[in-house]
């Protein structure tokens, strides 16, 4: 059933080494707009750690302050610290970053649109040097996560389906062997039942494989199913931290980002964003 949260070992998860850590930190982007203020969050190895929030809260600016993919749009982080196993990561290349075990798989599923889905897959295996027989391991790996993906292998992925094009920028990313995978915004555009499917691979990697995730998602429903801690970004702070199954019985969290309350089911809309804020940074 759809409804039934798949069994997550919260305090095993987050008892584990710390991998990656963000302090403090604050993003500029033109050198005038402030996005984020002041944001903290840990994520453990092997866990899953969902970073939610509404359309603009800052989730997406927060994962491309962790790749260093923020300067191609004139952003930058004007204070606090990011580390990765202790070590500062400001000053590293995306590249370097991937070949250190961290992966961005970016909003709106991009591809190659001109390649085959497993030419779009082996581009994911571009910086590794373990030879060929391991890559080739890896991607029958990846088809046995994404079945559909083998079905289609020979396809242009510019017309494959989005949900296609999702599975193929996660297989994409696993074939770079990665230890940590920064997930934004997974479920969008895709039907439910896509969802579910995308979401449970996500655990699988993660039990199977040991996949470390740290996710953007919207659908704070599935995500905190899914996951083991989460944080509530709101205006670019973070309002709000705690295990996965905490959060979902959480009163405002109900109203507020799960449509439901004491009184019923009751629209985000219906209550202003200040009176989440007030609420929760009194």
């Amino acid at each position: 059933m759809l409804d039934a949260a798949p069994k997550t070992e919260t305090s095993d998860a987050m008892a584990g080494e710390t991998l990656l850590e963000v302090n403090n930190i604050e993003v500029i982007y033109n050198h005038v707009i402030l996005v984020l203020k002041g944001v903290s969050l840990k994520v453990p190895k092997g866990g899953i750690i969902a970073l939610l929030g509404g359309n603009g809260a800052g989730k997406t600016t927060t994962l491309k302050a962790i790749s260093n993919l923020l300067h191609s749009e004139r952003g930058e982080v004007t204070k606090g610290t990011i580390t990765y196993r202790g070590r500062h990561i400001a000053e590293l290349t995306p590249n370097d970053l991937v070949k250190s075990g961290v992966i961005q798989v970016m909003e709106g599923r991009h591809c190659f649109e001109h390649l085959t889905v497993e030419e779009n897959l082996m581009t994911g295996a571009y910086t590794r040097r373990d030879g060929s027989a391991a890559v080739a391991r890896d991607l029958e790996m990846v088809y046995e996560y994404f079945p559909r993906l083998k079905e289609r292998r020979k396809s242009q992925a510019g017309y494959t389906s989005g949900g296609e094009q999702q599975m193929t920028a996660i297989g994409r990313a696993l074939m770079s062997r990665p230890e940590t995978i920064l997930l934004d915004e997974p479920s969008m555009g895709l039907a439910p039942q896509l969802v579910e499917q995308i979401f449970d691979i996500v655990r699988r990697l993660n039990e199977e494989q040991g996949v470390t995730f740290l996710l953007a998602e919207q659908n704070t429903n599935v995500a905190l199913r899914f996951a083991h801690y989460g944080y509530i970004l709101e205006s670019g702070r973070v309002v709000m931290d705690g295990p996965a199954k905490e959060l979902r019985e959480n009163p405002d969290v109900k109203e507020f980002y799960l449509g439901m309350s004491d009184e019923g089911r009751k629209s985000f809309r219906d209550v202003r964003s200040y009176r989440r804020r007030k609420r929760w940074l009194s």
